[in-house]
């Protein structure tokens, strides 16, 4: 299977004023990933919402990345993580729809009790669609799911035949490592730490995925430069400017302030639903202000 090398977007699921769907805007994003140098989209994960949408609504969104994609993109799409039947339901859904990928996130409500019961549930899922790539979303610390990602790939090679890779959403630089060698390097394993992409480079990856590539693409493809060319000083003060930039992110709200960076970056796709909270109009001038000391709007991206 073709792994994906460069910056994957995990794309904000657009809203409107009354927090609705605003699936038109998902034509502008995809536009926007590729003037601005991403490669593809990891759509309705932690930053895409998925577990805040309805099954119709993900179909309305999978069907808009379907045709807004184009050539160019690589679109993957997150089913979800707890029910079974509507995850295999949206596979063939995404089939149908003409993505590149599926993923599912470790059930965690109803949570698998062994590394083996995680894989025999992504079995489930996968043969549902066994011509279409598989990608197991690991992100132990909103799911649970704390298991070993080595043993997964150990166990999941003879039992998902289509399993392409893991979106690796942790900071265990030796279990990552681990997967990135695993017979000698057959699986994707995509990066999914962005304040942390160039320990991520360091142990081998070639493609990454997270929220702040939706903003902020450019510093980070300037970090991938630098690193390919062995100017490590480089890309080490370029990385800087991601960590203060995440640390703003942070500041103003964690996840639900990504929309207010997409605000000033010209591109308005709502807030997120509740529970989670939203910066004010107060907080996004403050916000706007911090990232002008940091020269944000120097390496934003730009529509």
């Amino acid at each position: 299977m073709e792994k994906l090398r460069g910056l994957v977007a995990a794309p904000f699921t657009p809203m409107d004023a009354q927090g609705e769907l605003a699936p038109d805007k998902i034509e502008t994003l995809a536009r926007l990933y590729e003037k601005n140098g991403v490669v593809g989209a990891f759509i309705c994960g932690s930053t895409g919402e998925g577990v805040s949408l309805t099954f119709e609504e993900k179909i309305q969104v999978m069907e808009k990345w379907g045709k807004a994609k184009g050539d160019k993109l690589k679109a993957l799409f997150m089913l979800g993580g707890t029910c079974l039947k509507e995850m295999q339901q949206l596979a063939l859904h995404a089939r149908n729809c003409g993505l590149d990928g599926i993923s599912i996130l470790c059930p965690f409500y109803f949570r698998p009790g062994s590394v083996g019961r995680l894989v025999e549930f992504c079995k489930l899922v996968a043969d549902t669609v066994p011509e279409m790539p598989f990608y197991y979303y690991h992100i132990p610390a909103l799911t649970g799911g704390h298991f070993s990602m080595a043993s997964f790939l150990a166990l999941a090679e003879d039992q998902v035949p289509n399993l392409a890779g893991i979106k690796y959403t942790a900071h265990d630089i030796m279990d990552f490592h681990t997967c990135r060698m695993f017979r000698d390097g057959k699986y994707d394993i995509l990066w999914g730490v962005d304040e942390a992409l160039l320990s991520g480079l360091a142990a081998g990856a070639e493609g990454a995925v997270g929220s702040t590539y939706n903003y902020a693409a450019p510093l980070y493809n300037s970090i991938i430069d630098a690193f390919r060319n062995k100017n490590l000083a480089e890309a080490e003060r370029l990385q800087q400017s991601a960590v203060r930039m995440v640390a703003l992110l942070v500041k103003y709200g964690g996840v639900g302030a990504g929309k207010a960076f997409m605000k000033l970056i010209g591109l308005d796709c709502g807030w997120f639903r509740p529970p989670v909270s939203s910066p004010s109009e107060e907080d996004i001038s403050a916000l706007k202000k911090e990232l002008e000391g940091i020269g944000f709007f120097e390496f934003c991206s730009k529509l």
